[in-house]
């Protein structure tokens, strides 16, 4: 048994150990992965390989237990300008409708593997956020974004409907219906001081400081018990289709299991010891 669990610990660690990204930075230091979106002349905009790269790399983390918080965020004072117009639209308009059911259930397994990953994702949005751009930030867990931040689900402004990569079912439940129908019909950019009205970003941030704060809330979350705050984001996420009663139970069955962690043992015999505890994600 003990083999076992060394296999299999040793096989979750190389799941991104020494992980060199092709179309984008990666970074990862003491538990926090950083993902940064690294097109800057072209505001950050997403290809069809970046797109399953960063599927198949979220679609990993799920596996990697040296990384216990993810940071996504983009170069040059952008976030994303969404789908790459000579890279993605051009070639789009001339696919089939088979081939274009392909790439946009890819795109929304990207959205997926996000929400299914257990580590929380946090999102340092600067500047222009738009298409996939603004579904990405939309999908992480945490938002911080600065005043000059213009949100856009610019798909209406294209001809598309607003309903891509989830987008109907998530922003509702960020901004309320009425304020996602709005933004999905219209196209309209959302400014920064609107997104943190409205829910959308956690806080905003001086443009020099953004970094530097989602880093130190990435780095909270990994000094926190991971392995419960991986059960909270699973439950996040599920509980969307649960009734009352379901979400009750499936709470109770969670909370048992992190009855049983290490980690909730630290914390009582630190609180009886009149210490902080120190959790280790076990």
């Amino acid at each position: 048994m003990t083999d076992l669990l060394q296999a299999l610990d040793a096989g979750n660690k190389q799941a991104l150990a020494g992980y060199n990204a092709t179309h984008f930075q990666w970074t990862c230091e003491a538990g926090v992965a950083t993902v940064t979106l690294n097109r800057p002349e072209r505001k950050n905009p997403l290809t069809f390989e970046s797109y399953a790269e960063l599927r198949d790399l979220f679609g990993r983390l799920k596996y990697a237990t040296d990384v216990h918080a993810v940071l996504i965020t983009g170069a040059g004072g952008n976030f994303c300008s969404g789908g790459d117009v000579h890279e993605i639209i051009g070639p789009l308009v001339q696919l089939p409708a088979p081939k274009l059911l392909m790439f946009t259930r890819m795109t929304g397994d990207l959205v997926k593997a996000m929400r299914g990953c257990p580590q929380p994702i946090v999102a340092a949005v600067d500047g222009v956020c738009a298409g996939a751009g603004a579904i990405v930030a939309m999908a992480s867990d945490l938002r911080l974004g600065t005043a000059r931040c213009k949100t856009a689900f610019l798909f209406n402004r294209v001809g598309l409907a607003g309903c891509d990569m989830g987008a109907c079912a998530i922003l509702p439940r960020i901004i309320g219906q009425g304020r996602a129908s709005e933004l999905l019909y219209t196209g309209r950019s959302m400014t920064g001081t609107e997104g943190e009205r409205w829910g959308f970003f956690n806080r905003l941030t001086e443009p020099e400081a953004l970094l530097a704060e989602a880093n130190t809330l990435a780095r909270e979350l990994v000094a926190g018990p991971t392995f419960a705050n991986g059960i909270t984001k699973t439950m996040l996420h599920h509980e969307w289709a649960m009734t009352l009663e379901q979400a009750i139970e499936a709470e109770a069955q969670a909370q048992a299991i992190c009855m049983l962690t290490q980690d909730f043992r630290r914390a009582y015999e630190a609180f009886a010891a009149k210490q902080k505890p120190v959790f280790e994600g076990n």
